[in-house]
Formats: C-alpha cells, sequence, structure tokens
C-alpha cells in the first residue's frame, strides 16, 4: 500500500541580509511537522531555500562591495548553513536564481498565465514600497506609510504586466471562508477576509528591465522582468516537482497576503490545487523591540548555537515563543528556560536515572514499566503530543512531555531508590522506561537530545545532556 504523501513548505528566506534568530523559527517549527509526519510513517517532502531577486538583493549587493551573483552565493550559503546548524530535514534546499531548476518553471507558469488571458500590459500609477518589493495600495498604509515597513511608499509611474487577481476575489473569499485553504490561526484568516471585503486589485507581475535586470525575464518580452513575488512563489513548484499541493506551508506573518491571496488567484488561473493549511507565524522581539539592523539588537543564530548548542536553541524558540504570536528573546529568558528545563529538568533527570541503572547493573531492555500511573500519564502524553502537532501548539507539546519528567522527579523523591530495599530494582526500571519514551517523544522537537538519551540507555555511560550555565 502506498505511503500517504505529506509535502511541507516554508517561505524561501530573502537574501538581502544575513540570517537571524526570527527565520530560524520557521525553519525549526517546519522541521518538528515533516519528523512528526514521518513518525507516523507518511512520505514526507520538505521543502527550504533562499529567494535571491529583486532590486533589495541589487542595492545589498552594491553596499557590499559585491555583484550580485556573487553576494547572492554568499548569502544563500549562509542559510544553507542555518538549515544544517539546526538540524533540519529538509529533502531539498532550492535557489531562485537556478536556471536550470527554477528559471524554466516559471517561464513555464508565465506563459501559462498569459495563455489564459490573466497576464496583460498597461502604463501605471501607484505607490511603491520599496521593502516589499511591491506596488501597495492605500489600504496597506497607516498614517501614509507601509504597515510593515513603517516607510512612506514612494509614487512610481511606469508600463508593467499586470495579473488579473480582481478576476479571482470571489473565488479567493470563498475559498477562505470555507475553509478550503485552512489558516492558522484563524485571527490571520479573518484579517484576509477584510482585505477582501472591497474586492481585489489586479497587481504589477513584472518591472522594467532598464531598472530592475536581476531577475528572470519576461519570456516573451526580454524588456520586462518578472515581479520578484510571482518569481519567488513558484519555488513551491520547481523545488519538489510532482509534490503539489503542499499540506502546510509555513510563512511569516508579513507576507500572509502573498500567499493567502495572490499565490491561490495565480493557483486558480492555473488551474491547479490550493494548498491545504497555511501556518503563520508571528515575530521574535528582542526585549520587547522588533529585531532588526538599526536597533543593532539582531540575534545571531550561529553565536547562539556555538554557546549553547543545537537543542538548546530549537527548545527555546518552540517552548518560549508561541506558535502563531510575537514572542520575545532576552539573554536571561534564555539562559532561565535552558537551567530550569534543560539542566536541571531533563538532563539531571536523565543522569541520575542512568547513573542508578549502571550501578546496579539493570538493563534497559530488560525493564518493563509496572508503575500504573506512570504508564497512564505516558500514554495520554503520546496522545495529546500528536494532537498538539496537528494543531501547531509545539510548546503545548513540549509542556506535556515536560509533566512526565516532573512525575518522575517527584517518584524519584518519594521511591528514594539510591536507597537499597525491595522494590529498587523496580523503581529504577520503571524510570528507565519512563526515559526512553521520554527520549521517543523528543525526537522530532530536539532530535540530538533524544538520539543521545537512547544511546546512554543503551551503554548505561552518562553523560551531561545541557551542563548548567
Amino acid at each position: 500500500m502506498a505511503r500517504k504523501k505529506f509535502y511541507i513548505t516554508t517561505s524561501i528566506a530573502y537574501v538581502n541580509a544575513l540570517p537571524h534568530l526570527g527565520y530560524a523559527l520557521e525553519i525549526v517549527q517546519a522541521d518538528v511537522l515533516a519528523r512528526y509526519h514521518r513518525i507516523l510513517g507518511e512520505d514526507v517532502f520538505f521543502l527550504t531555500g533562499t529567494d535571491e531577486h529583486g532590486a533589495k538583493v541589487v542595492k545589498a549587493a552594491e553596499q557590499a562591495g559585491k555583484i550580485p551573483e556573487d553576494f547572492t552565493d554568499m548569502v544563500s550559503e549562509k542559510f544553507r548553513e542555518l538549515t544544517r546548524i539546526f538540524n533540519l530535514s529538509n529533502d531539498y534546499f532550492i535557489r531562485t536564481t537556478d536556471r536550470e531548476k527554477h528559471w524554466s518553471k516559471v517561464q513555464g507558469v508565465w506563459l501559462k498565465l498569459l495563455e489564459n488571458g490573466d497576464i496583460y500590459k498597461k502604463k501605471y500609477k501607484g505607490l511603491y514600497c520599496v521593502g516589499c518589493e511591491a506596488f501597495i495600495t492605500k489600504k496597506d498604509l497607516i498614517d501614509g506609510r507601509c504597515r510593515i515597513h513603517l516607510k512612506e511608499p514612494e509614487v512610481v509611474e511606469e508600463e508593467n504586466y499586470f495579473f488579473r487577481l480582481s478576476k479571482y476575489s470571489k473565488n479567493i473569499e470563498e475559498i477562505l471562508k470555507k475553509d478550503k485553504i485552512k489558516i492558522i490561526p484563524a485571527s490571520r484568516k479573518n484579517e484576509m477576509l477584510s482585505f477582501l471585503k472591497d474586492g481585489l486589485e489586479d497587481i504589477s507581475f513584472s518591472r522594467p528591465r532598464k531598472d530592475l535586470k536581476w531577475g528572470i525575464p519576461v519570456s516573451d518580452d526580454e524588456t520586462q522582468t518578472i515581479y520578484v513575488w510571482a518569481d519567488a512563489l513558484i519555488n513551491y513548484l520547481s523545488g519538489a516537482p510532482g509534490r503539489w499541493p503542499a499540506d502546510v506551508q509555513c510563512i511569516g506573518k508579513d507576507i500572509q497576503k502573498f500567499h493567502s491571496l495572490i499565490w491561490p488567484g495565480m493557483l486558480l488561473s492555473l488551474g491547479l490545487a490550493l494548498p491545504k493549511t497555511i501556518f503563520v507565524h508571528g515575530f521574535i522581539t528582542v526585549a520587547g523591540q522588533k529585531m532588526s539592523k538599526s536597533l543593532g539588537n539582531v540575534v545571531d543564530p550561529f553565536e547562539l548555537i556555538k554557546k549553547y548548542g543545537t537543542d538548546a536553541v530549537r527548545y527555546f524558540l518552540l517552548r518560549e515563543i508561541p506558535p502563531t504570536e510575537d514572542g520575545d528573546f532576552t539573554q536571561e529568558k534564555f539562559e532561565g528556560r535552558y537551567n530550569a528545563d534543560l539542566a536541571s529538568g531533563l538532563g539531571n533527570l536523565v543522569a541520575r536515572v542512568i547513573t542508578m541503572a549502571a550501578k546496579l547493573e539493570i538493563k534497559n531492555s530488560k525493564t518493563k514499566i509496572t508503575n500504573k500511573n506512570l504508564k497512564s500519564l505516558i500514554n495520554k502524553t503520546q496522545k495529546e503530543c500528536y494532537s498538539f502537532l496537528d494543531g501547531f501548539e509545539f510548546n503545548e507539546a513540549l509542556m506535556a512531555i515536560w509533566e512526565i519528567i516532573s512525575w518522575c522527579d517527584k517518584y524519584i523523591e518519594k521511591e528514594r531508590p539510591w536507597v537499597e530495599s525491595k522494590n529498587q530494582k523496580e523503581v529504577i526500571g520503571n524510570l528507565l522506561f519512563a526515559v526512553g519514551e521520554i527520549a521517543k517523544l523528543l525526537e522530532p522537537f530536539l532530535p540530538k537530545t533524544s538520539e543521545k538519551i537512547l544511546e546512554q540507555l543503551k551503554t548505561q555511560k552518562s553523560q551531561p545532556l545541557f551542563p548548567r550555565i
């Protein structure tokens, strides 16, 4: 019997700047979901990558004293390195500068949209946000400024190709209302429905090539460059041939309009299936402020991992940052969570149990669970964990696992298994079983730690998992 397919994507990172902790949140959340669905026995394909065209990239390359090709190679490699240091299980890393895999797909999609009568050329005067690399409407402004970049847009007049998004406005509204694309959380769905109330306008899908050479040329008009967002969205097709539709698309709240409104419009025109779920996360703030280079408060994920290790950073992102809301990072919060939950909690429990078992030569493979309360708690937690992961509630799933750790700590204090007694071996056997189950439950969240615990159970050699800070 063929295994159920599960296709998950992240947004592709824009390469005008080096990676920061905010982007790491998204790829780690997606990795947990990919690993969880593999545990369920599904045929998973997990796609991530980099978005490399557009005016902001050209500007950043100039400031770095590089040509766009060399600059994008360098920054894209840093994002690829991020997937490695976070121990991601992605199946492919797509680059939009890949002429063979991506360009041909984008140009094919363009011709199909044109053939369907959904691309046309017109002169246009409108508000252009450099930060968004897009024409925006007055609805997108707050006090005359872009709601995302907080800067006044420029008034730009030029001749571009447009996509007939207005044609699909009613369809998209129905799709979102009926959850044919499920948007999580519901508040983000409501935000998109309010955009749709007055209908969607047609949108610019190209820029004059004289102003923007760094991008994919329009298939049958060399004087125009395909708009960076039209090009970027197509990575979900080009990066995983034969896999579409996506079961889950993980994105940040700042790019939701592109994924929940423009992308469905393109798919409707192409006659392709819609994504099943769009999962929208918030931002990471630093001591209550938005992370930004100008404020000098950007948190470098590479430095954080170098100092504390991959799984400690994964744990903080998944446990401390609410899955769909903004969450705050400070050094104090990070170290507090590390010491309390990882060093004193999980690490301490594993070390105590394995040390006691080794001393009495109790092998994990020969133990069975006899404590009914512990057995019941483990069974309940397994079900809860799966349910929480189905609902994208990573923090709740981890809290449930930590309840087993807390139960075991109380059990140790009550039973005092370091003191010789008639039920000493039975108590340690129960604890060994619990530690093994904790390791299995942690696999999607903290894969390296899970592996280390299972190895220590096998060899009966205790090594500190999370040395106290």
